[in-house]
């Protein structure tokens, strides 16, 4: 799970967005100071989560020291007026962060460790400067808290740091080939601006000699002194780290459980040092029970608190589902199905018995979830992670939670802790409770789907969904269509019941006669889930008041038209950033909204290909958008550029394609990475595709320079191009694909000899699974999906086998299809998830078992396990399933594309992997 999703949830009940969008109320009201009139001579600007002030005639240098100061939120807005007064005074351009809410933000336990603590931004003009406003500052705000910005020099004790950096945003691109914010070096070549959580100096900067004691001063800062030696971290968010360490007089290992003040704050503003002692009196006060570690030891090293606590050698549950799960398989039988079941309700009872007895003892745990379950290796259980839990007399709400487990705001004491054990028992047997953040009411549908997989009782899971879904006493918050629940990552956060679907579509309507590829026909009694492979004694689900999926994926065309009205509905034209909500990922980079993978122009691609017609307004409204490409923005074909260059082509806006193909070629190609998504090899097969459709020689001359670029990518490896990576979008297989279409283009056979070479490259990375399934090695997990995984390099292995016969690779492709068989992917979207399997079994030419209508089928019912409903209409959630999705890489026109080119009157697929021709001539 990724932990930075969390704060791109409040904003909106439905969608991720930035959180500087979230509704402004009493306590995330604006400092003073971000409304107070802008001084005489001066200029404002607010971007994101910042607002700027800087004297008109000021003339920065592009890069250079700044000052940055940090602070609580008691004692912020104390900070900001006096930092205001003295830059404006002073003539000095700053910026600061301008509400409580989003400095909430920046310093909760799960925010960016890199950018965590910082308030103020000081640029300083020269290093004179520098040097007279870090000593003005310092005695300015001496005594004033703020918590160490983890990226910078702390002068003194107080809250002023520095860092040397860009002052203005300049991009160049990393060893992989992402783009960062850079700075230059002293011959004028950009380089990335590192900002991970480690202070560091470019190496050809000096430090000015005032700032050596406080490099002394941060030097002379270790745990050498400690009688615990560190082996290993074994996890990291912003109020500390989580180590494995081994006492050095005893040699026992132990765990060593870091906390900075000011830092990882919880929805209630507790620190990450409070949280420690909460947790370190709750253990003290469970001390004895077997089903939770012991406290051995309380050190402070500086101002870093460590609590040393007893190792308990076992795995998290989470880990299991790797190594047990049936449903990660193809067909794993009743007896497997059965021999899972007993295991999953053992571990339930004993968990149920371990909360039992932590509530005897006084104290409500408030955070248990799958990651906070300890395994040992006899079955027994451990409670982990009380930083959360309080005395059950106590009545305040959880303030830190899993989004799988958080309970609703109207649940208190003991309530919390039986609503995660409702959870408990449907993530069990399918781990996507997620789900339940954006409406609860998903809990029947999973049982629904638990009850026909596998034989558990059918009172086992009506318990759960009655627990999840009924009200308790307090009233519960409203969103736009009904109640709202939200991961608990501000200090407002209040999760309650989801919302309310208003339900027009109706599930049961016949299917369409005649789909494109024949599929078997489905029982027509299956609940609204979508249809199921096999059925269990006491398996019927219970009368709903109202469906959750509005229509099947597999109800074709209905499903289409569904899927086509949410993502319409949920378009914003209004905003200049993006016109359908999608992934975070639209926040990170320039024009992310834009682009292919998660802005307008993969949705709009996807709506057209999909039959469901041209959006004329949204196109309208990127091509308003790009008449001025944001500055900054990308080249790639699916993060830039290029992608929407050809997808403008492609929907008939020549003009404005040529427009952005013209900016694309005079910009230097030579730094980018080799891979599809932002490299050469994609922004290469859509120069060379818009040298086919416009009859421009240049964009195919381009194009063949990229293929030269991606040639001499390093192999696997390493190199100077970074770390090497498998797959479609990353990896050799996107490489291929370049050197496949010029080849086809040229019949020059050494591309098709790259191609090969590629292609081999990334399946020198790939393992053999359960079931002989071909997967990618990522070292600490195997993927088997289309962007990143082998199911991407699969689809390559069908093109290239259309033009030259390759036993190894024959072999390959089928040992792939077997990934693609199992029964549950964690995500549905269409680069990570069912979708991707949806598409490449419908296209792939592999002849092993598996590959047909039936196993199609069968993941279009899985992906109507992730199903849910955005105003009566079908969507699906994206990446850490927190929020829906409408973007073509992760949510519903990824869903949407990849249910059309099974179901939908004409081939249809993703831009250079089309449909393949039964004779496999391209």
């Amino acid at each position: 799970m990724n932990k930075g999703y969390a704060v791109y949830c409040d904003a909106d009940p439905y969608f991720y967005d930035a959180p500087h969008r979230t509704a402004s109320g009493t306590s995330r009201s604006r400092y003073a100071a971000a409304s107070s009139p802008v001084p005489e001579g001066w200029r404002r600007n607010e971007s994101g989560d910042w607002l700027a002030l800087r004297p008109a005639d000021a003339d920065l240098p592009d890069q250079g020291w700044k000052i940055h100061v940090s602070a609580c939120l008691d004692n912020a807005e104390s900070v900001l007026d006096r930092v205001w007064r003295h830059c404006v005074a002073g003539g000095t351009a700053f910026k600061f962060v301008p509400s409580r809410y989003l400095l909430h933000q920046r310093n909760a336990k799960y925010a960016d460790r890199a950018g965590s603590g910082k308030f103020v931004t000081v640029y300083p003009a020269d290093e004179a400067e520098f040097e007279r406003l870090v000593r003005e500052l310092s005695d300015l705000l001496a005594g004033e808290p703020g918590p160490h910005i983890l990226s910078d020099l702390r002068i003194g004790a107080g809250p002023v740091h520095v860092r040397y950096g860009g002052f203005t945003r300049r991009n160049c691109y990393d060893a992989d080939g992402e783009p960062r914010p850079a700075v230059a070096r002293p011959d004028g070549v950009l380089v990335p601006d590192l900002r991970g959580p480690v202070f560091r100096v470019p190496d050809w900067v000096t430090p000015p000699a005032f700032l050596r004691p406080h490099l002394d001063a941060r030097s002379a800062v270790t745990v050498t002194g400690l009688p615990y030696a560190v082996e290993s971290a074994l996890h990291f968010s912003n109020g500390g780290g989580v180590y494995l360490a081994r006492d050095t007089r005893t040699g026992e290992r132990v765990v060593l459980k870091e906390a900075r003040p000011h830092a990882g704050l919880a929805a209630d503003g507790a620190d990450a040092v409070t949280r420690l002692h909460r947790e370190r009196r709750a253990l003290e006060r469970l001390s004895g029970l077997d089903c939770t570690p012991g406290v051995l030891d309380h050190v402070t090293v500086g101002e870093h608190h460590f609590l040393v606590l007893e190792h308990i050698d076992g795995k998290p549950l989470n880990t299991f589902f790797a190594r047990r799960h049936p449903l990660i398989e193809a067909d794993p039988g009743e007896r497997r199905l059965a021999e899972y079941t007993d295991w999953a309700l053992d571990i339930h009872a004993r968990v149920e018995r371990a909360v039992e007895d932590v509530h005897a003892r006084g104290v409500v745990f408030n955070d248990l979830h799958l990651f906070n379950i300890m395994i040992r290796d006899d079955g027994s259980v451990v409670l982990l992670d009380f930083e959360a839990a309080h005395h059950v007399d106590e009545a305040g709400r959880q303030t830190v939670a899993n989004p799988g487990f958080v309970a609703p705001s109207d649940r208190r004491g003991v309530a919390v802790d039986r609503y995660a054990l409702a959870c408990l028992r449907l993530a069990l047997f399918l781990p996507l409770t997620s789900l339940l953040a954006v409406d609860r009411h998903k809990a029947a549908h999973l049982a629904d789907v638990v009850a026909q997989q596998f034989p558990v009782d059918r009172a086992f899971l009506d318990a759960a969904v009655d627990e999840i879904t009924r009200v308790h006493g307090a009233p519960e918050a409203r969103g736009p269509a009904g109640p709202v629940a939200r991961p608990l990552t501000g200090p407002t956060a209040s999760p309650s019941a989801g919302p309310t679907a208003r339900t027009s579509d109706v599930p049961g309507a016949p299917l369409p006669a005649g789909p494109r590829t024949p599929l078997p026909a489905g029982p027509r009694t299956r609940p609204p889930a979508g249809s199921v492979t096999r059925s269990h004694p006491g398996a019927a689900a219970r009368p709903s008041a109202r469906p959750v999926v509005p229509v099947r994926p597999d109800d074709w065309p209905r499903s289409r038209d569904s899927m086509a009205a949410a993502i319409r509905a949920s378009a914003t034209p209004s905003r200049t950033d993006r016109l359908f909500p999608g992934d975070i990922a639209q926040f990170a980079t320039a024009g992310g909204g834009l682009a292919f993978a998660h802005g307008a122009a993969g949705v709009l691609y996807a709506l057209a290909e999909s039959g469901a017609g041209r959006d004329e307004t949204g196109e309208q409204w990127l091509l308003e958008r790009t008449k001025e490409p944001p500055s900054g923005m990308p080249l790639g074909l699916h993060d830039g550029l290029a992608g929407i260059a050809w997808t403008l082509e492609h929907l008939g806006h020549r003009d404005r394609a040529l427009d952005l193909t013209e900016l694309l070629l005079d910009q230097s190609l030579d730094h980018l990475g080799p891979d599809l998504h932002g490299g050469t090899a994609g922004v290469g097969l859509a120069l060379d595709s818009l040298a086919v459709t416009t009859g421009e020689s240049a964009p195919h001359a381009a194009a063949l320079r990229c293929a030269e670029l991606a040639a001499d990518a390093a192999p696997a490896g390493g190199g100077s191009r970074g770390r090497a990576r498998a797959g479609l979008l990353y990896g050799g297989a996107g490489r291929a694909l370049l050197f496949l279409r010029l080849f086809e283009r040229t019949r020059d056979s050494a591309l098709l000899d790259l191609a090969r070479d590629a292609l081999r490259q990334d399946l020198a990375r790939c393992v053999r699974g359960a079931g002989g399934a071909l997967q990618v090695d990522e070292g600490w997990r195997t993927m088997p999906y289309l962007g990143a995984g082998s199911v991407g390099i699969g689809m390559v292995l069908d093109d290239y086998l259309a033009h030259r016969a390759d036993e190894e690779f024959a072999r390959a492709g089928d040992e792939i299809v077997a990934a693609a068989q199992a029964m549950f992917y964690a995500q549905p979207g269409l680069f990570r998830g069912v979708a991707g399997m949806v598409l490449y079994l419908g296209r792939t030419t592999a002849t092993a078992p598996g590959t047909g209508p039936e196993a199609v089928r069968r993941q279009l019912d899985a992906l109507s396990w992730h199903a849910m409903s955005y105003r009566g209409r079908l969507a699906f959630p994206g990446e850490q399933m927190m929020r829906l999705s409408m973007d073509l890489s992760t949510g519903t026109a990824g869903c949407l594309l990849a249910v059309a080119s099974v179901l939908g009157d004409a081939p249809t697929g993703l831009p250079f992997l089309p449909p393949l021709r039964p004779s496999g001539a391209p």
